[in-house]
């Protein structure tokens, strides 16, 4: 394609303003539905041009991505690109709170910039419970070439994808969810897509060469430990961040998380399982993979390492985790050159999650509304100027309210104030651990404690190297304490990764304006914007200048 086809293109798109000298690259998906058995159970699948997981995004930093989404499901379908910031470009984040989903037999195409980041990340399926059949794959950005990186160039670089799995089809487990009862528990555990211990090897290293592993947890549910028989794994990034490099024979991966390690075939040369298996939970499932040395032909040992038991460990290999203060990101300063721990607090918003029923129906909520999804995405009302038909600003306030009130279903929609700096505090008052993830921001996990928070808690936070990340756990009847910068202007989903709960409301959006209605600050809506619900008549508002 020419360069000036390619420039008519891209401004019928309207990318004309997203880093048009940064490189780009193009992709065709087409999502169906296919026939799987992960646990020898023949069930339902969504496959991304005939795979699954689905194929994986290798790029570089500041690269414009344009992909080509055919749906030729009979749902209408979504993709989301976790921890992926869409700087000034929520219009791409691929959420039902910003995009109207493509229907059956259409197509739509996202067109984003991996802005100023590195790191290893995944997208999934936002809409219903798509996400428990497939349509999940790894996606990587790469540092620049005249970016140093802490570490020497590894001799291959593989995506691990781990989850739970459930053998009911996303049709069945949506059938419960909305007949007001709960998925249950997974049926097993898979590493891309996989579960067996008599698959054929998924990785291959060769003697004395060191190699980077990419880790994610896609699942809908539980946290996994994973771990390889005889081989240490060296963290050097989590989320986009560059990490002080500590050594680890297991790792904790909550879902939504991504890991990355170094492994150094140093062992005998033959074969050796990496396992990936439930963590907290009454029962005990797991997943292997084989990781074959060149060349052997020695199969690998029976006797699988044990995971770690209990929350106290996971607890301190969590405290274990630190930001590379030395090491450059995606631009060559330093990440250390960034001292939040300086900034002064404008505000606190703490999150409390609560379950129970609505009219004979499990929902869960935060602050006592449970979010519910509106025929018009909200980002769209907003964008419009028609919100006060669509949903009510901040329906919660700061603060949980009292004990045992009773849950409210409405869309939850909070404002911040743009370049507002904010602590958010996140309770669990349950037994079971839950996970939260913030499109559009990495944020500093601060803290982590016991119980009920207390602004004397902020006297054992990390104010100087807490890792920069995008998805947090929150251990039982604890919390969990970020702080970020709310500078990029647009619609974010602050929503829990436990797919039960953010599909029965555990979830909301923050809407972040710029008063200044600038380019400088969001870019315009893009023409090719999917409309619907009470916009999809309406004329196209005025552009931002």
């Amino acid at each position: 394609m020419s360069r000036i086809a390619l420039f008519v293109f891209l401004s019928l798109l309207g990318l004309s303003s997203v880093g048009a000298e940064d490189p780009y690259l193009f992709f065709t998906w087409n999502v169906t539905y296919g026939t799987i058995s992960p646990l020898g159970v023949p069930q339902q699948g969504i496959f991304i041009n005939g795979q699954f997981p689905g194929p994986n995004i290798n790029s570089t930093t500041n690269n414009n991505i344009v992909l080509n989404v055919f749906n030729n499901l009979d749902e209408p379908f979504l993709l989301t690109w976790n921890g992926i910031q869409q700087r000034k470009n929520s219009w791409q984040d691929g959420m039902p709170g910003t995009n109207c989903p493509i229907a059956p037999g259409k197509n739509f195409t996202y067109h984003f910039q991996v802005k100023d980041q590195i790191g290893s990340f995944f997208y999934f399926p936002s809409t219903g419970m798509h996400r428990a059949a497939g349509a999940f794959g790894g996606l990587r950005i790469n540092s620049r070439l005249l970016i140093p990186v802490p570490f020497a160039d590894p001799a291959d670089d593989y995506t691990v994808l781990i989850g739970d799995w459930y053998t009911k089809s996303h049709k069945a487990l949506t059938g419960l969810l909305d007949a007001g009862r709960s998925i249950g528990n997974p049926a097993g555990v898979l590493i891309n897509g996989l579960t067996g211990k008599d698959n054929a090897p998924l990785f291959t290293m060769e003697a004395g060469k060191t190699y980077r592993y990419r880790i994610c947890n896609v699942g809908l549910k539980v946290s996994l430990n994973f771990r390889i028989q005889s081989h240490l794994m060296k963290l050097v990034e989590m989320d986009g961040s560059h990490t002080v490099q500590n050594d680890y024979e297991s790792l904790d991966v909550h879902v939504g998380q991504c890991l990355s390690v170094l492994v150094t075939a140093n062992q005998e040369a033959k074969d050796y399982y990496m396992v990936a298996s439930t963590r907290f939970t009454k029962y005990s499932l797991a997943a292997t993979g084989i990781i074959r040395y060149a060349g052997s032909v020695v199969p690998p040992s029976p006797e699988l390492p044990k995971a770690p038991v209990g929350w106290a460990w996971s607890f301190n290999q969590w405290r274990s985790f630190r930001w590379n203060l030395t090491a450059s990101a995606a631009r060559p300063n330093p990440q250390g050159s960034y001292h939040y721990g300086g900034i002064n607090i404008t505000r606190t918003i703490r999150l409390s999650s609560s379950v129970g029923l609505v009219n004979g129906k499990r929902r869960f909520a935060l602050n006592g509304v449970s979010h519910v999804d509106s025929p018009t995405p909200p980002k769209l009302a907003e964008y419009y100027s028609i919100a006060d038909n669509v949903f009510k600003y901040d329906s919660i306030s700061d603060d949980p309210p009292v004990t045992n009130a009773p849950i409210t279903v409405a869309p939850n929609v909070l404002r911040a104030t743009f370049r507002d700096y904010i602590e958010i505090i996140l309770e669990n008052p349950e037994r079971s651990i839950q996970c939260y993830h913030l499109d559009g921001y990495s944020f500093f996990a601060v803290g982590m404690g016991h119980g009920k928070w207390t602004p004397a808690s902020r006297r054992t936070y990390n104010l100087l190297d807490a890792v920069s990340r995008h998805t947090i756990q929150v251990y039982p009847r604890s919390w969990s304490a970020i702080m970020l910068t709310f500078d990029n202007a647009g619609m974010w989903s602050l929503r829990s990764e436990m797919w039960e709960r953010h599909y029965l409301g555990q979830q909301l959006y923050v809407s972040v304006v710029s008063p200044a209605r600038s380019l400088r600050d969001e870019y315009n809506m893009p023409d090719n914007a999917l409309l619907c619900g009470d916009v999809a008549s309406l004329p196209k508002p005025p552009s931002y200048v």
